[in-house]
C-alpha cells in the first residue's frame, strides 16, 4: 500500500526505529526491496535520485512502484532523493510520489530555508511530505559530489532555527557519513544526533549510511534516526551476483536467470538492513 513519507516517519519518531530507504532506478530493485520488506512485515521506503529518473523516467518508476506497492501488504512510500531543481520535485509531486527531498545543504542557512519553505508549500497544498538537509556529507553518489573540505557537520542551533522556520517533516542531517563507497572506516558523531534530536524532536534522517558498522548504526537508531538511506549496498550485492553467475555460467544468455540471482542477493542485504534498523514487524 502507497502512503505517504511523513506517515511512516511518524510512526518511527514516536517508537523508536528506522526505516530503510532504498534506492532504486528499475523493476528488479524494487520487487527484491518490496520481497524483503513483506516478508520482514517492515514500512519501508523506495527512493529514487535525479539520475534514476533521468535513465528510467518518471511515469515508468511511478508506474512500476505503484502496482507492486498495491500488491505489497506492507506501508510503502516513493520518495525523491536529493531533489536540487524545482522541475524535478513538482515531476514528482505530479507524477505520484508520496515524499520529497529538497536539498538545499549547499546554500547558507537563510536561502535553505527559503527555498525548503517554498517547496513545502507546495508540496503541503496535494498532501506530500518533504524532506530536507542540512549540512553537507562528502562523497559522490549518482548527481551528487562533495569534497572532503566542502563538507561540514550539521550546527544543532541552526537545526533548532531551520526546523522552526521551515516545519518541515523530517530533516537529513551531517554526522559523519558519506556518500558512496568508504576510504577508510567511518565514526558517527553520536553526541551531536543525540543533542539535534532532543532540540528538533522530529524525524531524522541519516544518508550515506551503506558500509557503517553495524554498531553505529544500531546505536544511531537509538538516539533518534528514524531513517536511513540505503543505495551503494544494493548497488555492490546486484553485481556481485550478476558477476558470480557470469563466471560459474558463461554461457547464460537469458536476462531472466540472470536477474534473478541479482534480486535474491539485494533481497538478502534489504533484510539484513531492515533487521539493522529495528523496523521488522512493525507494520
Amino acid at each position: 500500500m502507497l502512503v505517504t513519507g511523513k506517515e511512516i516517519l511518524q510512526h518511527a519518531h514516536k517508537n523508536n526505529y528506522a526505516v530503510g530507504a532504498f534506492n532504486i532506478s528499475n523493476l528488479e530493485i524494487a520487487k527484491a526491496v518490496l520481497d524483503a520488506a513483506s516478508e520482514c512485515k517492515a514500512p519501508v521506503i523506495l527512493q529514487t535520485s535525479e539520475s534514476a529518473i533521468k535513465y528510467a523516467g518518471f511515469q515508468e518508476l511511478s508506474a512500476i512502484v505503484k502496482v507492486l506497492a498495491d500488491k505489497t501488504p506492507v506501508p510503502v512510500a516513493l520518495h525523491l532523493d536529493h531533489g536540487t531543481t524545482y522541475e524535478t520535485i513538482i515531476g514528482c509531486i505530479r507524477n505520484g510520489w508520496t515524499s520529497v527531498m529538497i536539498d538545499g545543504s549547499h546554500h547558507p542557512l537563510e536561502e535553505n530555508i527559503a527555498v525548503t519553505s517554498e517547496i513545502i508549500k507546495v508540496a503541503r497544498a496535494v498532501g506530500v511530505s518533504v524532506e530536507a538537509e542540512l549540512g553537507r556529507l562528502s562523497g559522490v553518489e549518482d548527481n551528487i559530489s562533495v569534497s572532503e573540505k566542502d563538507a561540514f557537520y550539521t550546527d544543532p542551533q541552526e537545526a533548532v532555527t531551520f526546523v522552526k522556520e521551515t516545519d518541515v517533516d523530517s530533516l537529513a542531517i551531517s554526522i559523519g557519513t558519506a556518500h558512496g563507497k568508504y576510504k577508510g572506516i567511518p565514526k558517527l558523531d553520536l553526541d551531536r544526533l543525540q543533542e539535534i534530536k532532543k532540540l528538533v524532536n522530529i524525524p531524522i534522517v541519516l544518508h550515506g549510511a551503506s558500509g557503517v558498522p553495524e554498531d553505529q548504526i544500531r546505536e544511531a537508531t537509538k538516539l533518534g534516526v528514524n531513517k536511513i538511506n540505503i543505495d551503494t549496498d544494493i548497488r555492490v550485492a546486484f553485481s556481485d551476483a550478476l558477476k558470480e553467475v557470469f563466471q560459474n555460467k558463461p554461457e547464460e544468455y537469458d536476462p531472466r536467470k540472470l536477474l534473478t540471482a541479482s534480486m535474491a542477493n539485494m533481497k538478502k542485504v534489504v533484510m539484513s538492513k531492515i533487521e539493522m534498523f529495528g523496523s521488522c514487524n512493525k507494520a
